[in-house]
C-alpha cells in the first residue's frame, strides 16, 4: 500500500514538560500508604482509644478485638490474626479495581502508559482480559460492600460523640470526633462519586423522562463524579490520618484535644 502510516518516532516521547512528575507522585504516595496500612493492619492493636475505633478495624468481628470496640458481636471468633485483615479487604478491593485508582497505578507501576503520548515499555497489551487485570471488573460488588463498609463507618462516627474513656454519659466532642466526621464524608464522597453508582442510578435508562427519580440521582451523582479523583486522594489521607490519630492515642503519646 502507498497509502500514509504512522510517524515512525524513535524517541520514547516528544513531550517537553515534567510528565513523570505525576506518575513519580502517584508511586510514592501510594507505597507509603501501602506500606504504613499494611503495618497496622498487621499490628493488632492500638486501635481503638474510647469512643474512637479505626477505621482500618471497623466493624471488629474477633474475639481479639479490644474491650468496648466491637458493637457487632463476635462471629469470627475462629480468627487468630489481626481483625484488620478480615475488614480490609473490602474497602481495599474497592480502591483497588476503581476505574480512577487503575489508571494511577497502572502509570505509575506499570508504566502502562507511564503518561499521555509517551510510549510504554511492554511490548504486547491484552488490556483486562486475562487473569489477574480480569478480576478488575467485579468493581460494581466490591462498591456494595464499600456502602456497607461507609455505612459502619458513619455508625463509629456517631459513637465518637458518646463519652470518652473514664466518662459515664453525656455528649463528647474531641478533635478526633471532627476527624473521625470528616473522614467519612470523605468517605462518602468518593463512594457515591464513583463510576459504579453512577451507572448503578441512571444506567441502561433509555428515557429519563420515565424515571424521574433516577434521573435526578444520576444527575447528582454526576455531578460528584467530576471530582471522583480529588475524592479518591482526600479519602485516602483522611482514613490513614484518623488511624494515626488514633495510635497516637491509644499509645498515650498525647491527649485528645476536648471542645466540649
Amino acid at each position: 500500500m502507498n497509502g500514509p502510516t504512522r510517524a515512525r518516532i524513535g524517541v520514547k516521547t516528544l513531550r517537553t514538560d515534567r510528565w513523570w512528575l505525576t506518575p513519580l507522585a502517584t508511586f510514592v504516595v501510594f507505597t507509603a500508604f501501602v506500606v504504613y496500612a499494611t503495618w497496622r493492619a498487621f499490628a493488632g492493636h492500638h486501635y481503638y482509644a474510647e469512643p474512637y475505633l479505626s477505621p482500618f478495624y471497623s466493624p471488629c468481628l474477633t474475639d481479639s478485638c479490644v474491650s468496648g470496640s466491637s458493637d457487632f458481636g463476635q462471629p469470627l471468633s475462629l480468627w487468630s490474626l489481626s481483625p484488620a485483615l478480615v475488614i480490609l479487604i473490602f474497602p481495599l478491593g474497592f480502591r483497588m479495581t476503581c476505574y480512577y485508582y487503575r489508571k494511577a497505578y497502572y502509570r505509575a507501576f506499570w508504566l502502562s502508559p507511564p503518561a499521555c503520548a509517551v510510549a510504554e515499555p511492554h511490548g504486547a497489551y491484552s488490556g483486562e482480559t486475562r487473569f489477574p487485570l480480569i478480576l478488575q471488573n467485579i468493581h460494581r460488588y466490591f462498591w456494595y460492600a464499600a456502602v456497607v463498609v461507609a455505612l459502619i463507618l458513619s455508625y463509629d462516627a456517631i459513637l465518637a460523640f458518646g463519652p470518652a474513656e473514664g466518662e459515664s454519659d453525656g455528649i463528647h466532642m474531641g478533635l478526633g470526633t471532627v476527624l473521625m466526621v470528616a473522614n467519612v464524608v470523605l468517605i462518602w464522597l468518593y463512594t457515591l462519586s464513583c463510576h459504579s453508582c453512577r451507572h448503578i442510578t441512571g444506567g441502561r435508562l433509555r428515557h429519563f423522562s420515565k424515571h424521574p427519580v433516577r434521573y435526578r440521582m444520576w444527575t447528582f451523582v454526576s455531578k460528584l463524579n467530576t471530582n471522583h479523583a480529588r475524592y479518591a486522594w482526600y479519602s485516602l489521607f483522611s482514613v490513614a490520618l484518623v488511624d494515626l490519630y488514633i495510635y497516637l492515642l491509644a499509645t498515650n503519646v498525647f491527649d485528645d484535644p476536648r471542645f466540649f
